[in-house]
């Protein structure tokens, strides 16, 4: 379908018939969505759209009415779906008439400022075809939004004005401008083009009058005198010139991304007068110095890169003044020259390319600034010119938004059409952000699919070896590019970036030593990056990195890369075995950071090892899984995991059984039941005498398999006196007390893990005891004490940011905030949970996020966002042993929304179904659960005060503060007297599972 909004709100098919969307309510509802088209918005903010900030009592009833009308005017063309939070109206951006407007207008100024003035008149005659009258007339609420469509209208009426004057307009645009500055008596842009289409149009007189119109006007109404580029037109056409257009490079394609480089070079150009970018090649330097000159009235632009000598730099800066009698003469005579025609003028040089000539232009750059006061340098340079007051503005890689901006930018130009793919963003991060690089890739598009573009990127320098012929050789091809700045290296600097190949996400100073083998290191590393040839990012530990790019092409030459493999290797599996002890005690948060900053270097070095040395991989997987686990990254590492199973046999090596019983745990990881390799791995562990040296095996082991009841006396021997350990078994009790309705001993054993491991300050055991005795404190009704233990587990965990038990703490956390009332702080903290389980892989933690917010949604009467929710928890469930427990109660949420929709046996369907899967579970928390929700859809009081009685009785005690089952306790109670309540309450807690399997 298409919309029109800029004028009477206009809904068509896409052969052109028309849809009536209804009256002035669904008009104005359908315009609000339609202005975030795509996108959801909130009940909130329609709410107010509609009836304004004091909306009529069951305005949110009246909402819902009005979504569903126009939900049937505008079917099957256009879909209106639910949300989270509000509403969203299927349909994309470019099907509405105000984001067309945005995306034209925007691609005609981007023309307009790359010299293509045909191109933008032609875009923004488009954009503005779009206006069938003032914006937004449908809905009378909206002046500020309608106001900044009138502003983007205006920008774009004079973008073509000034892309028609380029084009040699004149006289015909005398009219327009006259009748738009009635409008706009203050705006100087419209002056000056009025002047200027005067002028082309040979009225010159008329011209100069304009300008005397625009000082009074401006001094009468503000008190100002007219601004110095309105006046600088005027002393020009004083003197019968046209005005002078920058000598600057004219770019053929878009400008995409570098706003924060461009705020800076503007801030650092008004604060200094000489500003170098910094950069590897391929980073844009160019582009950007020639976008951020074009502010400059005047800017003069100087290709350094084709010059051999230092001592021609002169003469190509006078050559691009156009200053170009007397160049035979001596190079003095040629500086004297040039000093004598800038010594008056106000003028920014971009001094392009200097690497290669760093000492003479720094020399000529220095001399400049000295003798012509007017003079600003902008230079490009792989390496800084090194003079006192130069400004540095770095110029990385682009970010990965910008990145896809430029690729699709490009890929349209060769494949028209082109809408995206889902690889985009890994091309553009293989190719490091590099704007070179990115564009060259985009136009391989023409004759590649996307995929295949990836696929290939391997080989990146022979894929992208067409470039732009027009362009200098060193800029046609990524090889070129990166040849160029290899040749600025001498060989000592070439030989340690060979070595530093090896390293991938970069190398602290100390892995450099001890890897490379090279004695200290440190001023050749520094030469390489002072070259743009290295990267340093300074922390706790300064880090030298190389971009992908440059580190393929030096790994081409590299010598030896074996030893050097097996160097990397061994100094980051020591690394991990010194860390490994410290991740288990009050030490945790620097080495975890250290090992995070080492993740890819660990993964490199244990990919070879699991290549040449089994051994060696086994000992390295060992201590890294329990950082994997703490940082949610742990499902990541399965293929390798079963790739060094797969290598090391039926049988662990000899003294190697934990490192071996860790590598299968990371094999199980979401791969489901796999009985033969869980009893491989029982029988390892039931011979395996211990104490542990990595204890975390027990923890992990239970998770990946199931609990082992049976093997708590071996357990206890394999933890043997380590503090850690034995708080970790006393956590395993507790829960597994929790499960089987024995409140008081749970709490007993987490009170006890709790000293356990406030005595070794490890923050993850702490949490793990913290968010269950929060719960327990909950379920006794203790809200307060509940968020006070919660609270202090968030914090330990939000330290180690650990992704899975800050989603368990929040989700605890928002359960005790819903049942108190606080809605809105419940829902914020189940969305942040949902993001974090969705970021660490875990879709049991996603469901139990998504029927949190099912339950938040029903609570407060939306039952259409609740049923969303819980569909979504369900089909998010995993398949592993603890996914039971989710499933149950995503299944009884389903039954409680329906009952509050009045579909009484629909409910009694999911109730039922709940109860039938709670006996899978692996305890009776699931059954109490389903008895309790069974109990509101009971026939009778009595009945239900037995099921009440039943969940009670496997739970261990009763449920308060659940809104759900107070509800259904007070219903039962007003209908019985207190001694039928309590006897059918006692007979159910006495019969517990037998109640609730009673039809």
């Amino acid at each position: 379908m298409r919309f029109g909004i800029l004028g009477p709100l206009d809904v068509r098919t896409d052969d052109g018939t028309p849809v009536d969307p209804g009256g002035p309510r669904p008009r104005a509802l359908l315009t609000l969505l339609l202005l975030d088209a795509g996108r959801p918005v909130s009940t909130q903010r329609l709410t107010d759209g509609l009836y304004g900030a004091e909306p009529p009592a069951g305005a949110a009833n009246a909402l819902q009415s009005q979504i569903s009308r126009l939900r049937r005017r505008l079917a099957p063309h256009a879909e209106i779906e639910a949300t989270a939070t509000g509403y969203r109206v299927a349909v994309t951006p470019d099907t509405v008439d105000a984001h067309q407007f945005e995306i034209w207008s925007a691609a005609g100024r981007a023309a307009l400022a790359a010299g293509d003035h045909r191109a933008a008149a032609a875009r923004l005659r488009e954009a503005l075809a779009l206006w069938r009258g003032p914006a937004l007339p449908d809905l009378p609420d909206a002046e500020a939004e309608a106001a900044r469509l009138e502003e983007l209208r205006l920008a774009a009426v004079q973008d073509r004005i000034e892309a028609d004057l380029a084009l040699g307009g004149g006289a015909e645009l005398v009219p327009e401008l006259r009748a738009l500055l009635a409008g706009r008596p203050l705006g100087e842009r419209l002056y000056g083009q009025l002047m200027r289409a005067l002028h082309a149009a040979g009225r010159p007189a008329e011209a100069l009058s304009v300008y005397e119109e625009a000082r009074r006007t401006l001094a009468d109404r503000l008190g100002a005198d007219p601004s110095p580029e309105l006046s600088a037109l005027h002393l020009e056409l004083l003197r019968g010139a046209a005005p002078e257009r920058p000598r600057l490079p004219v770019q053929l394609t878009r400008f995409v991304g570098r706003e924060p480089e461009l705020a800076r070079i503007t801030a650092g150009l008004a604060a200094s007068r000489l500003l170098t970018l910094t950069g590897p090649g391929g980073a844009g330097k160019t582009r950007l110095a020639i976008e951020a000159a074009q502010q400059h009235p005047g800017a003069c632009f100087v290709e350094l890169a084709p010059l051999t000598d230092g001592a021609a730099i002169p003469y190509a800066v006078l050559a691009a003044l156009g200053v170009r009698e007397g160049l035979r003469s001596p190079a003095a005579d040629t500086t004297d020259r040039l000093l004598a025609a800038l010594e008056e003028r106000e003028l920014l040089l971009v001094l392009d390319n200097c690497e290669h000539l760093v000492e003479e232009a720094a020399r000529l750059t220095a001399l400049l600034l000295a003798a012509c006061p007017g003079v600003r340098v902008l230079a490009t340079s792989r390496e800084s010119l090194g003079i006192t007051g130069e400004v540095l503005v770095p110029v990385p890689p682009l970010p990965p938004e910008p990145a896809v901006r430029l690729f699709l930018d490009r890929a349209r130009a060769v494949r028209p059409g082109f809408d995206g793919h889902a690889r985009v963003a890994d091309i553009c991060a293989a190719l490091d952000g590099l704007p070179l690089a990115i564009e060259l890739a985009a136009a391989r598009l023409r004759t590649l699919t996307p995929d295949e573009l990836a696929d290939r990127l391997h080989d990146r320098f022979r894929l992208l070896s067409r470039g732009d012929r027009s362009k200098a050789p060193r800029h046609r091809t990524l090889r070129a590019v990166v040849e160029w700045s290899w040749g600025l290296l001498d060989e000592e600097e070439r030989e340690l970036a060979r070595r530093l190949t090896v390293f991938s996400g970069g190398a602290t100073l100390a892995a450099v030593e001890a890897v490379c083998g090279l004695p200290y290191p440190e001023d050749v590393l520094a030469s390489l990056v002072e070259k743009s040839f290295v990267e340093f990012v300074a922390g706790t530990e300064g880090r030298y990195r190389m971009l992908e790019t440059i580190r393929a092409f030096a790994a081409e030459s590299l010598s030896g890369p074996q030893d050097l493999a097996d160097a990397h290797a061994g100094h980051f599996l020591r690394l991990a075995a010194e860390a490994e002890p410290h991740l288990r005690g009050g030490g945790q948060l620097p080495w975890l950071a250290r090992l995070a900053a080492e993740q890819a270097n660990l993964d490199t070095a244990l990919r070879h090892l699991v290549r040449h040395d089994t051994g060696g991989a086994l000992r390295l997987m060992g201590p890294l899984s329990w950082f994997w686990r703490l940082r949610g990254v742990h499902g990541e590492r399965v293929a390798t995991a079963r790739e060094l199973l797969a290598a090391a046999g039926d049988a662990p090596p000899p003294g190697l059984e934990e490192e071996y019983v860790l590598c299968a745990v990371n094999a199980l990881s979401g791969a489901g039941d796999e009985p033969e390799l869980i009893a491989r791995v029982d029988a390892v562990l039931d011979a395996y005498r211990g104490p542990l040296r990595l204890p975390y095996i027990l923890v992990l082991w239970a998770v990946a398999a199931g609990p082992r009841p049976a093997t708590d006396a071996h357990a206890l021997t394999l933890a043997g006196g380590s503090p850690w350990a034995r708080a970790l078994l006393d956590v395993g009790l507790g829960f597994r007390a929790q499960f089987a309705g024995r409140p008081r001993e749970s709490e007993e054993y987490f009170a006890r893990a709790l000293a356990g491991y406030r005595a070794t300050g490890d923050r993850w055991g702490l949490a793990n005891c913290l968010d269950p005795l929060g719960l327990l404190a909950h379920a006794r009704g203790e809200s307060e004490r509940a968020l006070e233990l919660l609270d202090e587990g968030l914090a330990h965990v939000r330290e180690l940011a650990a992704p899975e038990e800050t989603a368990d703490l929040l989700r605890t956390r928002a359960t005790v905030l819903l049942h108190r009332g606080d809605t809105a702080t419940a829902v914020a903290h189940f969305e942040e949970a949902l993001a974090l389980a969705r970021g660490a892989g875990l879709p049991d933690k996603v469901a139990a996020a998504r029927r949190g917010l099912g339950d938040a949604a029903r609570l407060s009467g939306n039952t259409a966002h609740a049923r969303v929710h819980y569909e979504i928890a369900l089909r998010e469930c995993a398949a592993n042993w603890f996914s039971v427990g989710e499933t149950v109660r995503s299944l009884i949420g389903l039954g409680r929304t329906a009952a509050a929709e009045g579909h009484a046996e629909e409910a009694g369907d999911w109730f039922r179904q709940a109860a039938e899967l709670a006996v899978e579970g692996p305890g009776d928390l699931e059954l109490a659960d389903a008895a309790e929700a069974l109990a509101s859809a009971a026939g009778s009081a009595e009945r239900a005060a037995e099921l009440l009685g039943a969940a009670a009785g496997l739970r261990g005690g009763r449920t308060e503060g659940d809104p759900d089952v107070a509800r259904v306790e007070r219903e039962a109670r007003a209908k019985l007297s207190a001694e039928a309540y309590d006897q059918a309450f006692e007979q159910g807690r006495r019969r517990r599972s037998a109640a609730v399997s009673e039809r």
